[in-house]
This record gives C-alpha cells, sequence and structure tokens, in this order.
C-alpha cells in the first residue's frame, strides 16, 4: 500500500518520495525495508532467547564433512534440520532421527541478519521445514528436547 500510496502525482506525495528516496540511499533504511518487502524481517514471537529464534535463517555457506553447502539446499527436502555448529556428535537427536535431519557443519564469517545486522553466532540451530529457527544453542542442549517435542512431536 506505501508503494502505491507514493505513486499519487500531488505535492505532497512528490515531498514524501524525495525523503524516502534520500533515506534509502542509506545502508540501514534500505536493507531494513529490503528485508521487510522481501519477508526476512518477520520475527515470530518464540519466546526469549537469541535475536535468531523466530526469524528466517539467513542461507550461509557452509563446509562439511562431504564438501561446501548452503543451508537453503539442507530444507529442499522439507524436513526440519538441526545444524550443529560446534563440535561433532555433541548433540543427541536418536528420538527424531527419523524426522529431523542432523548436520554437523562449520561457517566461517559474521552473521549479519537482515533488519538485525551483526548477532552472535550460535553453537547450533534448529531449523523449522519452512525456514525459520525454532531453537538456537548456546553450546550446551538446553532447551532443545522441548522444542523438538513442540514442533515434531514427542521421542
Amino acid at each position: 500500500m506505501a508503494q502505491v500510496a507514493l505513486r499519487r502525482p500531488d505535492e505532497r506525495t512528490k515531498a514524501l518520495h524525495d525523503t524516502m528516496a534520500e533515506l534509502l540511499g542509506m545502508d540501514e533504511p534500505r536493507q531494513r525495508l529490503a528485508a521487510e518487502m522481501s519477508g526476512l524481517g518477520i520475527h515470530y514471537d518464540l519466546g526469549e532467547g537469541h535475536p535468531l529464534l523466530g526469524r528466517r535463517m539467513p542461507d550461509l555457506d557452509l563446509v562439511t564433512a562431504n564438501g561446501p553447502l548452503r543451508v537453503f539446499t539442507l530444507l529442499h527436502d522439507a524436513r526440519p534440520v538441526l545444524l550443529n555448529l560446534r563440535e561433532p556428535g555433541g548433540l543427541d537427536l536418536t528420538s527424531w532421527a527419523d524426522r529431523v535431519q542432523l548436520v554437523d557443519a562449520d561457517y566461517a564469517g559474521e552473521w549479519e541478519l537482515p533488519a538485525l545486522g551483526r548477532v552472535a553466532a550460535p553453537a547450533a540451530v534448529l531449523i523449522r521445514p519452512d525456514g525459520y529457527v525454532a531453537w538456537v544453542g548456546d553450546g550446551t542442549d538446553t532447551g532443545l528436547r522441548d522444542a523438538l517435542t513442540t514442533w515434531f512431536g514427542s521421542s
């Protein structure tokens, strides 16, 4: 609606258009608006925790034992993914292994999210099939069992 409103030919709208053009020349407003328009600014309230919780997982370039891989490639099968970004074998997914894919990987780089900017790199992330983050690990599995049960059924 805002984009359509900015197309009106009156003087007030032209003044608003000029202001918007000036703002979009700046990085932060442009990134925030792009995140909102693309849906990457959507945030589901899944409780307190890491800023990534309830947001769309960024499509990172990962390094796995089988070679390089992009996060969104893991979502092609529409299955949830538990992405372990620390020491392999640190997370137990045995009871959900038939429903959730466990991937051990590394990511070298900063975590920068649309509409948020830089965030601390998580130790692990549980990604729903729609690409949104259901749980973020801080080096422990605290809360993982609850998140797995909530989103993917009991063990």
